[in-house]
């Protein structure tokens, strides 16, 4: 049975920033886990173990980027770029990270899983099973059993299915990430140079924390 859609209270460690995921339901969005060095580098720069699996993997959820909100807080979100196609947003106060978009006009926003509010239930019971893995070849150990199946070409045209349904249905404006008279995002990108990416990769975190 299809979970009713609801709303999902997003709010950073602090609390100052906060915000909405709107008529949020496993189905509509796209759930998957991210082993790529970038992701890596993202954690580390944020010194957030608790953003990764014991392999490196990045639980991120795809959806209308419309149907997310920023209430608070918009002056603490920060934005940082290991290559020109995706920033990675993150809040100052307390070094949170909210997750991944492209342009302002690209309908998608990827919340990390540390940015959502769901104390009270399973986070597979709020946000469905991870659909696939994906880069699993940068993961820093042997996959957890639990891990999801690669991607298979079906499900590839499912995201490329609902990215389009997105666009063409309109529900990736407002994007609440880039101000939406001159489509500036809310922040200035950092660039992180390979170099300084690399860098990063050399850095040991802290343990773990469970999320």
């Amino acid at each position: 049975m299809a979970l009713a859609a609801k709303d999902v209270p997003l709010r950073c460690r602090c609390g100052r920033v906060s915000g909405v995921a709107k008529k949020f339901e496993p189905h509509t969005g796209f759930r998957f886990t991210c082993y790529c060095r970038d992701c890596q580098a993202f954690a580390r720069f944020l010194d957030r173990p608790d953003m990764l699996d014991v392999a490196g993997g990045t639980d991120i959820f795809q959806m209308p980027a419309g149907r997310v909100t920023l209430a608070t807080g918009k002056d603490a979100v920060r934005c940082l770029q290991f290559s020109d196609k995706v920033l990675r947003w993150y809040t100052s106060c307390c070094r949170t990270p909210i997750g991944n978009s492209a342009g302002p006009r690209f309908p998608v926003v990827a919340i990390t899983h540390s940015f959502m509010c769901h104390d009270a239930e399973p986070r597979d019971t709020v946000l469905g099973a991870p659909l696939c893995r994906i880069h699993e070849l940068s993961a820093v150990s042997p996959l957890p059993p639990n891990a999801p199946p690669p991607p298979t070409f079906s499900l590839f045209a499912r995201r490329v299915s609902k990215l389009l349904f997105w666009w063409l249905r309109g529900l990736g404006r407002p994007n609440p990430l880039f101000d939406q008279r001159t489509n500036a995002p809310l922040s200035v990108p950092r660039v992180i140079t390979p170099a300084e990416r690399d860098a990063l990769a050399g850095v040991p975190m802290p343990a773990r924390l469970e999320s």
